[in-house]
C-alpha cells in the first residue's frame, strides 16, 4: 500500500512547493487571450490595442485588435505605433552595450566624458531655437557629480524636462544620486554625452544609428527613434481620455527619452532580446534590473515626492537602468510604462521565467485595463502598477 501512497504524497509535496515558491501559471491559451482583451476594450472603451507574449525567451503569442485611426482601418501587427516612453528601455539597453565596450562607465561622472564643462555648450541640441539648458547650470556644480547610471535610474535631479520648469530653465532639485524623480531630461542628457562626448575615448556616436544597429541585427525593420515621413501608410493615431481621435506623434528627432516608432512584431523582439540578455555581457544584462537604487516614494508623479516613512515604503521597489525593478510571488521581474494623452504602453517581465507581456495601445483609456491583462496572462507577478499609475498628464 505504501508503494502506491508514496507517491501521490511526493506529487502533493511537490504541487505544494510549486505553490509556495510562486511558480508560473501556464500561458493562456490565444484564444483565451483575445476574450480577455475583448473585455477590457469593452470595459475601458480603448479603440486600439496590440499585445505580445514572450515565454522562457520566445515570443509565442502576438496579435492586435481594434482600430487605428478615426477612418476606422484595422489595427494590425505591422501598424506602425508610438513608443513613447518604451524608447528609454531601448536606449538604456544601448548604453550598457557602450558599457561592455569600455566607452561609458555608469559611475564616473560626465564631466569626465566631455572636452569642455557642460554648461559651456550651446543651445539645447533638440529645441535649438528656444533658451537652451545645460548653460543654466554654470552656477550649479552639483552637474559634475552627475553620473550615467543617475541618468538611467531617475537621481539626476532634473525635472521630467526643462522646459516645463515654471522659468524653463533647467534646474537640479536634489544632490544628484540620493533620490527618485522621474527625469526625461536625465535621458537626454546622457544622449547628449553619447553624442558630444570625447572621440578619443570612442564617443561622439549618433544615438539613432546605435539603436538602428540593433533593430537591424534583431529583424526590427519597422522600428526607428525618428519620424520616417511618408515611409508607412500603416500608422496609427490615438485617442485621448475623452475618446477623441489625436494624430500620430511624429518626433522628427531621436529623442532617447520617447522618439521610438514601432510595431507589437517589432517590439516583442526586442524584449526578447532583453529578458535573454542577447547583445549584452551578463554583467552589463544584470546592472539593468540590479536591486541597487530604492525607490521610497508613494507613487511614480508627481515629481519631488518626499520620501514616505520607512514602515509605509515598499520594500522591494527599485529603479533600475531604464526600467523599475521589483520583487513579487514569482521572484525578480522589470517594467516600464509609456505614457502622453493619446498613448499607453507596458512592458513587464519576470526573470526566472523569462516571461514578458507587452501592450501597446493607441488609445490612452486602455491602461485602466492593463493590471487585469497582465495578471491574466502572467499571473501574480507583484509589477507595482498602483505606485505608477496617478496624473501622467505631459508625462511621456
Amino acid at each position: 500500500m505504501w508503494n502506491r501512497i508514496f507517491p501521490l504524497f511526493v506529487l502533493l509535496s511537490a504541487a505544494l512547493c510549486v505553490r509556495a515558491a510562486g511558480f508560473a501559471q501556464s500561458i493562456p491559451s490565444a484564444a483565451a487571450i483575445d476574450g480577455e482583451v475583448s473585455k477590457i476594450m469593452a470595459r475601458t472603451n480603448a479603440k486600439g490595442m496590440a499585445v505580445a507574449v514572450i515565454d522562457h525567451g520566445k515570443v509565442v503569442y502576438v496579435n492586435a485588435y481594434g482600430i487605428r485611426d478615426a477612418k476606422g482601418d484595422p489595427l494590425t501587427k505591422d501598424t506602425v505605433m508610438y513608443g513613447a516612453s518604451l524608447t528609454k528601455t531601448v536606449f538604456a539597453y544601448t548604453v550598457m552595450q557602450l558599457v561592455d565596450q569600455g566607452k561609458l562607465n555608469l559611475d564616473k561622472p560626465i564631466k569626465d566624458d566631455l572636452d569642455n564643462p557642460l554648461p559651456s555648450y550651446g543651445p539645447d541640441p533638440v529645441f535649438p531655437d528656444k533658451y537652451g539648458p545645460y548653460k543654466d547650470l554654470a552656477d550649479d556644480p552639483r552637474w559634475e557629480k552627475i553620473t550615467p547610471r543617475m541618468c538611467l535610474n531617475h537621481s539626476t535631479g532634473f525635472s521630467n524636462f526643462w522646459f516645463i520648469e515654471p522659468d524653463q530653465r533647467l534646474h537640479i532639485h536634489f544632490e544628484p544620486g540620493t533620490h527618485f524623480s522621474y527625469s526625461g531630461e536625465g535621458f537626454i542628457l546622457l544622449q547628449f554625452v553619447v553624442e558630444h562626448g570625447r572621440k578619443a575615448q570612442g564617443l561622439g556616436l549618433d544615438v539613432g544609428d546605435l539603436t538602428k544597429a540593433n533593430f537591424d541585427r534583431l529583424g526590427m525593420t519597422r522600428t526607428s527613434l525618428v519620424w520616417r515621413n511618408g515611409q508607412d501608410p500603416n500608422v496609427a493615431d490615438g485617442w485621448n481620455d475623452q475618446g477623441q481621435p489625436q494624430p500620430h506623434d511624429k518626433r522628427s528627432k531621436v529623442r532617447a527619452a520617447g522618439s521610438m516608432n514601432t510595431t507589437i512584431t517589432d517590439l516583442s523582439v526586442f524584449t526578447a532580446a532583453l529578458v535573454r540578455g542577447d547583445g549584452l555581457t551578463p554583467a552589463s544584462r544584470a546592472e539593468i534590473t540590479k536591486p541597487v537604487f530604492h525607490i521610497a516614494t508613494g507613487s511614480l508623479f508627481p515629481m519631488f515626492l518626499p520620501d514616505l516613512p520607512v514602515s509605509e515604503q515598499r520594500k522591494d521597489l527599485y529603479s533600475g537602468l531604464g526600467v523599475i525593478a521589483f520583487d513579487g510571488p514569482q521572484g525578480h521581474g522589470f517594467y516600464k510604462g509609456g505614457h502622453d494623452g493619446q498613448t499607453a504602453n507596458t512592458m513587464v517581465c519576470v526573470e526566472k521565467s523569462q516571461r514578458c507581456a507587452l501592450i501597446l495601445a493607441n488609445d490612452v483609456r486602455a491602461e485602466a485595463g492593463f493590471a487585469q491583462l497582465v495578471h491574466f496572462i502572467l499571473g501574480d507577478i507583484g509589477v507595482p502598477y498602483d505606485w505608477e499609475y496617478g496624473d501622467h498628464a505631459g508625462k511621456s
